[in-house]
């Protein structure tokens, strides 16, 4: 092959054969990132059931599926550590007037601050609050005007929201209420469309939380705003082979699972306007539980 390519009769002009090598490179370059963005963005979805529409207001839908092996690696809880794995998703929990409430506390706290990327944390229990690039201790940098800006009736309205939470999983996976703890980091969440300027904002990569965060065993999100109306993107994926499963945030709606990797998940990225969501998170595990927050 190489004698005839190089035979004066078919040599191609040295300037065509470089352009003809650089457009094959470009291309195969073109193909490959393509191939990359596809795999790590899982632009799969399209090959997707929805589990909850924005739409629909869900007394309760829940399906089971085979727990992972990760919760063997930890220390087990019997009548507590999942046995009975699952998701699920119910518009029950809360009124939308009350997400209303609660997406209140979010904004005050978060106009403090709020990252210069696409991703903003507020945890009233750590006190972490994103500014820029970095995280500031909300309670020690703003002192004693932190009773400015919140009430105890905020506060109160949290700690009921999350017992309420709390309940609903307990119920759906068979527990009892009380073996479950508060685990950190339980958090709220406001996503926009910024660039991403850290790892910080970088919310949208698939991840297991039992192998993020070692005492998490159930995981749930409280949606306080709605999909296709506050903003576009963002919702939340369950990543399963063949068809994905997604979750279309409504405020009110609460989604949650067992903390393993037979719940693999991420969130889309959000294309337009802002995502607001808590995070609540459970352990069995006591040594690993925090207290709900108060305003001192």
């Amino acid at each position: 092959m190489f004698s005839i390519l190089s035979s004066k009769k078919d040599r191609l002009p040295q300037e065509a054969q470089r352009t003809w090598l650089r457009t094959v490179a470009l291309g195969v370059g073109l193909a490959l990132i393509t191939f990359l963005l596809w795999s790590s963005l899982g632009i799969d979805d399209d090959v997707a059931e929805v589990l909850a529409r924005r739409g629909e207001v869900l007394e309760g839908r829940f399906i089971e599926i085979p727990c992972s092996e990760d919760y063997d690696g930890h220390r087990r809880f019997e009548g507590c550590t999942p046995r009975k794995c699952g998701r699920g998703v119910t518009d029950m929990v809360i009124t939308r007037e009350e997400a209303e409430q609660i997406r209140r506390i979010a904004e005050k706290g978060l106009s403090l601050g709020g990252s210069d990327g696409g991703a903003s944390i507020l945890d009233l229990h750590s006190g972490a609050l994103s500014v820029g690039k970095h995280f500031v201790n909300l309670y020690r940098y703003f002192g004693d005007k932190i009773q400015n800006i919140f009430s105890e009736e905020d506060f109160k309205l949290y700690r009921d929201v999350r017992q309420k939470v709390q309940l609903t999983i307990a119920e759906a996976f068979g527990i009892s209420s009380s073996s479950l703890y508060l685990t950190k980091p339980t958090f709220f969440s406001r996503i926009n469309s910024t660039e991403a300027q850290t790892a910080h904002d970088e919310y949208w990569h698939a991840h297991v939380d039992k192998v993020t965060y070692g005492s998490f065993d159930y995981t749930s999100l409280l949606y306080l705003s709605d999909y296709l109306e506050d903003f576009g993107g963002g919702r939340f994926v369950f990543m399963e082979e063949g068809s994905n499963k997604t979750v279309e945030p409504r405020a009110g709606r609460v989604s949650f699972f067992t903390s393993g990797s037979e719940n693999l998940h991420r969130v889309e990225k959000v294309l337009w306007g802002t995502r607001y969501a808590i995070t609540i998170a459970f352990t069995c595990n006591p040594d690993h539980g925090i207290e709900d927050p108060v305003l001192t």
